[in-house]
């Protein structure tokens, strides 16, 4: 492998079988492919946060989208992350300082749902909201480092999990209780009956 300040465009035109002229009609340099490869999956978990910002009924629900959202993103663009994870250090600086706009925004919905969930009553009032979303961002990004398609869970099993151990941690006993939350949470593989 070049990594993406050893390879040329020459390189990448005849590794994805296209010409120059196709690469240039898209891009105007290999660092702005570098910010669309990482433009894509930020804007779908921003698109995808924002959906659920405005749908949900309530903190609860919408926490539940943005982290299935989240997770999913590690199956659709694999391939972009690892490649942005692996060589974000090249971007030229108006390039991240885009790339920071969007993650931003993607935080700051994040800290508003745990804020809205805490108001409610439904979030515990003693979990701080910046510690919570950064743990929230960092156990989810780190996905990329492990997750493998076609492994013994699939992504939806994974974001189900993540779910089910995020509101366990967040939500106050009475707000666990609510029928309503009852399919966020994973259900034993022991019969009670049989305890």
């Amino acid at each position: 492998m070049h990594g993406f300040h050893g390879v040329t465009v020459s390189q990448i035109v005849a590794e994805s079988g296209t010409s120059k002229g196709g690469f240039y009609h898209h891009f105007q340099s290999k660092d702005e492919l570098l910010y669309v490869i990482h433009d894509y999956f930020i804007s779908y978990v921003l698109t995808k946060a924002k959906e659920a910002d405005s749908s949900s009924k309530n903190p609860t629900e919408k926490l539940q989208k943005i982290i299935q959202s989240f997770v999913k993103v590690f199956h659709l663009y694999k391939p972009h992350i690892s490649v942005f994870y692996q060589e974000s250090i090249y971007l030229k600086p108006e390039y991240t300082e885009e790339i920071k706009k969007k993650r931003d925004s993607y935080k700051k919905l994040i800290f508003k749902c745990l804020e809205e969930g805490k108001e409610s009553g439904e979030f515990r009032s003693e979990v701080p909201v910046d510690i919570t979303g950064m743990t929230i961002l960092g156990m989810v990004n780190w996905t990329y480092k492990w997750y493998q398609p076609g492994g013994e869970k699939t992504i939806e099993d994974i974001g189900n999990i993540f779910v089910d151990l995020i509101l366990n941690s967040l939500l106050t006993e009475q707000a666990k209780q609510k029928k309503e939350y009852q399919s966020f949470f994973l259900k034993s593989d022991i019969n009670q009956d049989q305890i």
